[in-house]
């Protein structure tokens, strides 16, 4: 992953402008500029969030001899990266027609291991074997980075104790549960100076030396001394520092994050500029009498849970009295007119 530092000088014609300024395996700095600030916290936002990737979702145990209870050890499993390459040929489950899971929404790993000597035995990351088919080869396979090769440790057993069990990797995203996040962190700064004045720093004697300035102050000119306070003044140079958790490399997070909301404006415009019966497409639930005219809405209610032509409570009657007694609404007349 080779990247020299670059900028594009035609910003007002390309747009959003990137400067990147470190790459390697586990993380990746750039500089976004010439865009603002609600594009750059969005792009932010989606990418510790809305990233689809893939994470041990159940776990079948058939035998436990450790000391570790059955839920600590599922808790530790859902933790361990996985690689997610081809995450995009894999359904998530609700889109699936399985009943349970299947090679086409999940991967499955086996775990067996039994300690028969005298030292301490230590259940690694590694000893996770992917089985059955698979949308590829790597899809699922723990994320092993360690010099030893080894990976996340597991658990730990003694003689004669052993784990036998069997995971099922799920797609998922960190809106869900945090297992699925792509990244551990994500630096996100902009007007290193502090200019603008969005922040109001705490200090007892000296700010300039209790708040050290950042790397990104070299990037930007420092205030001068009197300078005028400019109240129109927008930020327009943001600092990202994307740090991967292993599934998927850094700068597929910031390319997916991008690929994400470009999905998300192209659902918005969809919505709002097709026409097909006034709908725009939506296929979800909605009231009774949508879209049909406004004599609809005082229909008897067929939709409510509790028939009888929608004017019975669920306290029985006709709307007119309650365990607490009678209500303003009672007698079948309309309290709004």
């Amino acid at each position: 992953m080779d990247y020299d530092p670059m900028v594009m000088d035609d910003a007002e014609s390309l747009g959003p402008v990137v400067k990147i300024s470190q790459a390697d395996n586990t993380r990746v700095k750039f500089e976004l500029s010439n865009t603002e600030i609600c594009f750059a916290n969005s792009l932010r936002r989606v990418m510790l969030a809305e990233i689809p990737t893939i994470a041990i979702d159940l776990v079948e145990i058939e035998a436990n001899s450790s000391v570790l209870a059955d839920e600590f050890i599922a808790h530790r499993l859902g933790l361990i990266p996985l690689n997610a390459e081809g995450i995009d040929q894999l359904l998530y489950s609700r889109e699936c027609d399985c009943d349970e899971y299947c090679e086409h929404c999940s991967v499955t790993l086996n775990l067996h291991a039994k300690c028969t000597g005298d030292d301490i035995m230590q259940v690694c990351a590694r000893d996770l074997v992917p089985v059955g088919d698979r949308v590829n080869q790597v899809l699922g396979s723990p994320i092993i980075n360690d010099p030893e090769g080894q990976g996340p440790l597991i658990l730990k057993l003694r003689h004669g104790q052993e784990i036998k069990l069997q995971c099922i990797a799920k797609k998922g995203i960190a809106k869900e549960h945090s297992k699925w996040a792509p990244s551990a962190a994500i630096g996100f700064e902009y007007d290193p100076h502090n200019k603008l004045h969005h922040l109001d720093l705490w200090y007892e004697q000296d700010p300039k030396k209790e708040w050290p300035p950042s790397e990104y102050a070299d990037w930007e000119e420092p205030p001068q001394e009197g300078e005028p306070f400019d109240y129109d003044a927008v930020p327009q140079r943001f600092y990202f520092n994307v740090e991967t958790a292993g599934p998927i490399p850094p700068d597929a997070i910031v390319h997916e994050g991008i690929k994400v909301i470009q999905q998300k404006l192209a659902g918005l415009i969809q919505e709002l500029t097709e026409s097909d019966g006034g709908e725009n497409g939506y296929n979800g639930p909605r009231s009774p009498g949508y879209n049909e005219g406004g004599d609809n809405w005082n229909d008897q209610g067929s939709f409510t849970p509790y028939g009888n032509g929608g004017n019975q409570s669920s306290w029985g009657g006709q709307g007119g009295a309650t365990p607490y007694g009678a209500t303003p609404y009672g007698g079948g007349q309309n309290s709004w007119s």
